[in-house]
């Protein structure tokens, strides 16, 4: 639980954290979305203990991390957004360093980390500098579970992680949620927001939106739409100077498009001016948002 806590950094020059207030269920998938900056690394930093909030206060499993740190971190499992472990240990050597120091054996819990370990067993004798990407992320997953956390802390763990390897992890996570651990992630990709059970959008270290993934969907406002011709940059550059566009912005192949009036009129009044301007082959549809459309949203109000 976060209560109220701010975090600044070069002399209170920079805000990192603005008033944050969360409280993450026991044995829930929770997500911190946001690009570089938003705050979710300082965050993660304050609740395992790393960094000192300015103000506020912050608790996990109930103890309070400035007064109880120590308690805090023999029942927590973190693995930081850079490759963190002994690169000149091998696979075998950094799991077995870990668990010693947590005062257990890669024995005692192994049921945890089979799954993942199994996939790097074959590496293990190998330094983990040496490793593939993906093969750093499992080796440090199975690092930061050897000792049984409670809590896992797991900041853009995904981050340079080729697609398959993406969606080997979140399946990882799927099962370590159904052992009851409580998991914390954070990521910049919007799409990986409705693999959580709930999720903070957040941007400058304040939250936009805090909710199930369907739910801050299904609270999008207004009606989108899709547009899509030929010269893709001339077409978003006609809609955006119509008086009757209150957004438009590039997805994909296409433009995600909201307008002023909601009415059918105003839709056909702007087809009617793009096609004027040259656009005669104008594909258009009305569409479900995306996470990302509500952030892009959000950020604009």
């Amino acid at each position: 639980m976060l209560n109220h806590i701010t975090k600044t950094y070069n002399d209170g020059d920079i805000v990192a954290i603005d008033d944050f207030s969360l409280n993450v269920e026991k044995g829930e998938l929770f997500g911190l979305i946001g690009p570089d900056g938003a705050g979710k690394t300082s965050i993660f930093r304050i609740l395992t203990t790393l960094l000192l909030p300015d103000k506020g206060m912050a608790t996990v499993v109930g103890y309070d991390v400035v007064k109880e740190y120590n308690a805090i971190r023999g029942c927590v499992g973190y693995m930081p957004g850079r490759f963190s472990l002994y690169q000149d240990l091998s696979v075998e050597e950094n799991l077995t360093f870990f668990a010693t120091v947590f005062g257990t054996t890669i024995q005692e819990n192994y049921y945890l980390i089979k799954e993942i370990y199994e996939q790097i067993e074959p590496f293990k004798n190998r330094r983990a500098g040496k490793l593939s990407g993906g093969m750093k992320q499992k080796l440090a997953l199975c690092c930061a579970l050897i000792h049984k956390p409670e809590v896992l802390f797991l900041d853009e763990p995904t981050t340079g992680v080729d697609a398959v390897s993406r969606k080997e992890f979140w399946e990882m996570l799927k099962r370590l949620k159904a052992q009851g651990i409580t998991i914390l992630v954070s990521t910049p990709y919007m799409d990986e927001a409705t693999l959580c059970d709930r999720i903070a959008l957040m941007q400058a270290g304040k939250i936009l939106s805090l909710d199930t993934p369907d739910n801050i969907v299904k609270a999008y406002p207004v009606n989108l739409y899709a547009f899509k011709d030929e010269n893709i940059y001339t077409l978003q550059q006609n809609i955006l100077a119509n008086e009757l566009t209150e957004s438009c912005f590039p997805f994909g192949e296409n433009l995600h498009v909201t307008l002023k009036d909601e009415t059918d009129s105003s839709l056909q009044d702007l087809l009617k001016s793009l096609k004027e301007r040259g656009h005669e082959q104008i594909e258009h549809q009305k569409i479900t948002p995306v996470i990302e459309d509500c952030f892009i949203r959000l950020m604009k109000e």
